[in-house]
């Protein structure tokens, strides 16, 4: 799939991030002077945090090639991000520049955060596969894109996105500013209006936000945070009882306070007086690193955004399986967060347990036991676990799973993890023994014949002796007698 970007700004480049970062090439033209600088260091932030965000192996990044020119950029295209300034007359032109050179199957989308397809399909020759994806900043971490315009191209795109991480929701009708920039203006023409008239500071505003419903939104967005709201009685009660507030004046959502140099110079003074001690690229990082913590924690509960790390770092493991050649199989990486490190300074024990279970996914996923495979109702559970702690691990460090299978049957199978820091020593291993089950009957059955077919490849690659900890459980220590 060859993959081209028309405009590298801060969108621009944020989509040229996730699809590079997610292994295809992209073909980019952007004639802004600056162009290479803006995109290279959005490439720095968004490799140094999808080296933060995924505990998988990354696929090896595909490459920028810059472009001279939109019919360079876009021939052979299979799919178009375009992201330049929002004028229609000049995302007419471009979108013509496009269809002028690209592939009459190539799918076109626009970031456009305000234009419908209709109005960007006037004078298309295809218009059919004009569509809006419409991502949220920075496009390399936030994983929803707003996919408007319908019919093939839109499923297509869709499929697309999904690769490369994303939740795609298809907009079934057109309007203006789609669905997430219209909620966005509604908070934004409030709070204008509260610092205009002197009610709340820039800070104060984003305080409330940050340290309230803000959290909230990150992972239950509104109705499900009103539901709750409502009590047992759920969402008919939360609607009965602060419904008639919609009739009172509390806001000012029709009404626009005049944008002079007056209110730009207080918001700019507020603003700088709120942020100004970081430099926006420090913002970015702080963003960044902070968005990857809440990653972690919906990811833990399976919930939300933490849904598309999870499927992303399937495909990951999944990939990168069927692209491991050595023996040991390497199928799992992590990187030590601060919030990993325990009272000593050292990566607390359970991260232990959660690394060498993380490579153990890695290995039923190699084999054939993923998530599809899960769904129809069998998995395999662990029955025993044996831990050594070898060295000291430290908070930044990067570890490197090496998996050796030490033995199988049709019900069972017996793994060994080594965790390896950045110069190969070995800072710890696990054993571990599995048991093939059927979740619906809460018993151990057979492995089918792929499943043992794929244990047999592995196998195949063992032909080291095992270690001498191997099967082996904690030394005895004799109690000390007392004396009466």
């Amino acid at each position: 799939m060859k993959i081209a970007a028309i405009g590298g700004g801060v969108i621009g480049g944020g989509w040229v991030a996730r699809f590079i970062l997610a292994g295809h090439d992209v073909a980019v033209f952007d004639p802004h002077p600056e162009a290479n600088r803006i995109v290279t260091e959005v490439m720095t932030n968004a490799s140094e945090a999808w080296g933060r965000l995924y505990q998988s192996p990354l696929p090896r990044p595909g490459a920028i090639v810059w472009a001279g020119s939109i019919a360079e950029a876009v021939a052979g295209a299979d799919y178009i991000q375009e992201s330049v300034p929002e004028r229609l007359d000049l995302k007419h032109r471009i979108i013509a520049e496009i269809e002028a050179a690209a592939p009459p199957q190539a799918i076109i989308a626009s970031s456009t955060s305000g234009f419908k397809p209709s109005e960007l399909r006037e004078g298309a020759v295809h218009p059919e596969r004009v569509i809006v994806a419409h991502p949220f900043n920075p496009v390399y971490l936030l994983p929803v894109v707003e996919v408007v315009g319908g019919g093939v191209a839109a499923q297509k795109a869709s499929d697309i996105l999904v690769s490369v991480g994303m939740k795609p929701v298809q907009v079934g009708r057109e309007i203006d500013a789609h669905i997430g920039d219209r909620l966005l203006e509604a908070i934004w023409r409030e709070a204008l209006w509260l610092v205009k008239d002197g009610i709340a500071t820039t800070e104060e505003i984003d305080d409330i936000i940050r340290y309230g419903f803000g959290l909230r939104w990150a992972q239950m967005g509104l109705f499900e945070t009103y539901r709750i709201a409502g009590g047992e009685a759920g969402m008919r009660h939360f609607l009965a009882q602060f419904g008639p507030a919609l009739k009172w004046p509390w806001t000012k959502l029709m009404d626009v306070p005049d944008f002079n140099d007056d209110l730009i110079d207080l918001i700019a003074g507020q603003s700088d007086a709120q942020s100004g001690a970081h430099s926006i690229r420090e913002l970015e990082r702080i963003r960044d690193s902070n968005l990857i913590g809440i990653f972690h924690a919906l990811k833990a509960n399976d919930w939300g955004a933490g849904q598309t790390v999870k499927a992303m770092e399937n495909r990951f493991y999944a990939r990168h399986g069927t692209m491991q050649s050595d023996y040991p199989l390497r199928l799992h990486e992590a990187h030590v967060n601060g919030g990993w490190v325990d009272y000593n300074g050292h990566m607390t024990e359970f991260r232990y347990l959660q690394v060498l279970g993380d490579a153990t996914d890695a290995f039923l996923i190699h084999i054939g036991l993923d998530a599809d495979y899960r769904a129809g109702g069998h998995s395999a559970y662990t029955v025993e676990t044996h831990i050594r702690h070898l060295a000291e691990v430290k908070a930044g460090a990067r570890l490197t799973v090496e998996t050796r299978l030490f033995g199988y049957d049709e019900k069972r199978l017996r793994l060994h993890h080594a965790i390896l820091n950045e110069d190969g020593e070995t800072v710890a291993t696990g054993e571990h023994m599995l048991l093939h089950v059927d979740t619906k009957a809460n018993r151990t059955v057979a492995m089918p014949r792929p499943l043992m077919r794929a244990l047999d490849h592995v196998n195949a690659q063992e032909n080291g002796s095992l270690p001498d900890h191997a099967g082996a459980g904690i030394r005895a220590v004799r109690l000390k007698e007392t004396s009466a």
